[in-house]
């Protein structure tokens, strides 16, 4: 079902919190939890990994089999994810729109600051939204709207790149 609202009729917003399987990412879920107490009429669903956070606000599990977490990213309108690459790729893949928040280094989130460069080269793509902390992501939850699809990817790469590699490893 549809909302209509500038004269335009909106798919039902339904997010997609995940942070992956790795870790936990208590900042971005607690920022989510607290968004969502004020938005009660946005479907949101969250995998929230290994933590002893519990959201109050948002329907939640700690860990999905891939099956469900690719029925879940087809059902979204929206993802929200820890800056990895994975859950990126399969937003382009899929053509949702994702916001990305890093984790960090100096908070003990990650080993290093990788997600910061990673989301650091994301800035501005179609379809890409990028909150360095909790209130950036606020924001972006605020304008989910306004998102574009992001650029499609391929879910493999292509023939031409996988002939150079086979050519590659089989040189003599």
């Amino acid at each position: 079902g549809g909302r209509r609202r500038r004269g335009v009729c909106r798919e039902r917003a339904v997010i997609f919190v995940t942070v992956g399987y790795q870790m936990s990412f208590d900042r971005m879920v607690k920022a989510v939890d607290e968004w969502a107490k004020r938005n009660p009429e946005v479907e949101i669903f969250a995998q929230i990994g290994p933590t002893d956070f519990v959201p109050q606000n948002m329907p939640h599990t700690k860990f999905l089999s891939p099956d469900e977490f690719r029925i879940r990213i087809e059902e979204t309108t929206l993802l929200v994810a820890h800056a990895g690459m994975g859950s990126i790729l399969t937003a382009m893949e899929m053509q949702k729109p994702i916001v990305i928040m890093p984790r960090r280094g100096d908070l003990q989130e990650t080993r290093n600051d990788h997600q910061i460069a990673t989301l650091r080269k994301m800035v501005g793509r179609p379809g890409i939204r990028t909150a360095m902390d909790s209130s950036e992501l606020i924001d972006a939850l605020d304008q989910r709207d306004d998102f574009d699809r992001p650029e499609s990817i391929r879910q493999s790469a292509s023939d031409e790149l996988l002939d150079h590699l086979r050519a590659f490893i089989h040189q003599d």
